[in-house]
C-alpha cells in the first residue's frame, strides 16, 4: 500500500510540475513585434511594389539562411530579424506577404518600406513606396484581421503587449533635403529650422502610433549619415565624413530624444524608448578594429570610391568576408554590424538606449 501511495504521490508531483511548466511556457510566449520605417528595417514589403527601392536581386541575401535575396537591404539578417532572435520568435512577416495570416498574425508584422521618411515628399524619386501614414493605416487593417482571428479583446491585448520598432529620419536628409543642391526643402528651410519641423511631424506620427495601441516603442535616431560610403564617395575630402549631413544628424538626434521624453511625460509612462544609433555607429566608425572590422568606410558591395557609388548589383565588387566590413552597401550595415547595434539596444547603457534597454523592458513586462 505504501508503495502504491508513493507512486500516486510521484505521479501527482509530476503532473503538477508539467502543468506549472506549461503555465510558464504560456506566460513566457514572446510578445508580438511590429516594425515601421525605412530600408534599414524593411524585410520585403517593397518586393510587392513597382519601385526602384528594392533589394530582391543577388548579391543581397548572400549570407541569409537561404542564401537568396529577400528584400532585406543586407547581406543577411537585418535589425528586426536579430531583435526577433532575442525575443525567441520567428521574424515578423512583411505586411504585404500573402503568408501573413492565421497564427502568423500573432507573431506581429513588418510594415516598413525602403525609401520612406517622416515627410511625405521624402523618397518621391522611388515612386511607389509605403509612406508612413499608409504604414499606420496598414497597422489598423492588420488589427482588424487579428481581431477576426482571435477576437477584439485578445487582439487589443496582443497589440498593447507588443514590442514596436520605428526607424525614420535618415531619408529626410539623404533622400530629400540634401538629395540635390537647392532642393525644395533646402530652399524652404535652413537646416536649423528643418530639423524642428521634422521633429514636430514625427511627434504626430508617434502620437498616432500610441492611439493605435502601441505601448512599448523603440525609436531609433539616425546613424552617422555623413559617414556612410555613399556620402563619403560623393562629398568626402580625405576620408572625412560629410560635414553637412553630420551637422544634420547632430541636430536631429538630441531633439528627437528630447521630444520622446516630452511625449512620455505627457502620457505619464515610458512608452517611447530612445535608441541612440548615432552613438553605436560612432563607436565602430572610429574604432573599427575594436569590433573586428577591417573598415567602417568602404562598403562590401558596390563600385567607385568607397564602393559607395550606385547600387549593389550582380556586377558590383563584393568582398569575400562580410564579417570584417561594417557596411554591406552604400547605405546599409552588414549583418555583423546589425548584431552589434541590436546588442546595444538589448543590453546597452543609457548612453545607447534610454530610459531603459530592451532586455529591461522584456523583464518588466513579463512580470505583469
Amino acid at each position: 500500500m505504501d508503495a502504491l501511495l508513493v507512486t500516486i504521490l510521484a505521479a501527482a508531483v509530476a503532473a503538477a510540475t508539467l502543468l506549472a511548466g506549461s503555465a510558464v511556457s504560456v506566460a513566457a510566449a514572446p510578445p508580438a513585434f511590429f516594425v515601421f520605417g525605412d530600408s534599414l528595417v524593411d524585410n520585403g514589403n517593397n518586393n510587392y511594389l513597382m519601385t526602384t527601392a528594392r533589394a530582391d536581386a543577388p548579391p543581397y541575401g548572400i549570407d541569409f539562411p537561404t542564401h537568396m535575396p529577400t528584400g532585406r537591404f543586407s547581406n543577411g539578417l537585418n535589425i528586426p530579424d536579430i531583435i526577433s532572435e532575442h525575443l525567441g520568435s520567428e521574424p515578423a512577416l512583411p505586411y504585404l506577404s500573402p503568408y501573413l495570416r492565421g497564427d502568423k498574425l500573432l507573431v506581429g508584422a513588418n510594415f516598413a518600406s525602403a525609401g520612406v521618411g517622416i515627410l511625405n515628399d521624402t523618397g518621391i524619386q522611388f515612386v511607389n513606396i509605403i509612406r508612413i501614414g499608409q504604414q499606420l493605416e496598414n497597422f489598423q487593417e492588420y488589427q482588424q484581421k487579428l481581431a477576426a482571428f482571435v477576437g477584439v479583446d485578445e487582439a487589443a491585448r496582443v497589440v498593447n503587449n507588443a514590442l514596436v520598432l520605428i526607424t525614420l529620419g535618415g531619408n529626410d536628409f539623404v533622400n530629400n533635403y540634401y538629395l540635390v543642391p537647392f532642393s525644395v526643402r533646402s530652399r524652404q528651410f535652413a537646416i536649423q529650422d528643418y530639423v524642428p519641423y521634422l521633429i514636430s511631424e514625427y511627434r504626430k506620427i508617434l502620437a498616432r502610433l500610441y492611439e493605435l495601441g502601441a505601448r512599448r516603442v523603440v525609436v531609433t535616431g539616425t546613424g552617422m549619415i555623413g559617414c556612410v560610403p555613399a556620402e563619403l564617395a560623393m562629398h568626402s575630402i580625405d576620408g572625412e565624413c560629410a560635414r553637412d549631413l553630420t551637422e544634420a544628424a547632430d541636430l536631429f538626434n538630441p531633439q528627437l530624444a528630447q521630444m520622446l521624453g516630452d511625449l512620455n511625460a505627457d502620457i505619464g509612462r515610458d512608452v517611447f524608448i530612445s535608441a541612440n544609433t548615432n552613438r553605436v555607429s560612432f563607436d565602430f566608425m572610429f574604432n573599427p578594429q575594436d569590433y573586428g572590422f577591417v573598415t567602417a568606410k568602404v562598403a562590401c558591395c558596390g563600385q567607385g570610391p568607397y564602393n559607395g557609388i550606385g547600387l549593389c548589383t550582380p556586377a558590383s565588387n563584393v568582398c569575400p568576408n562580410r564579417d570584417v566590413y561594417a557596411y554591406w552597401d552604400a547605405f546599409h550595415p552588414t549583418e555583423r554590424a546589425n548584431r552589434i547595434i541590436v546588442g546595444q539596444f538589448m543590453h546597452g547603457s543609457t548612453d545607447h538606449i534610454s530610459p531603459m534597454n530592451i532586455s529591461t523592458i522584456l523583464a518588466m513586462d513579463s512580470r505583469h
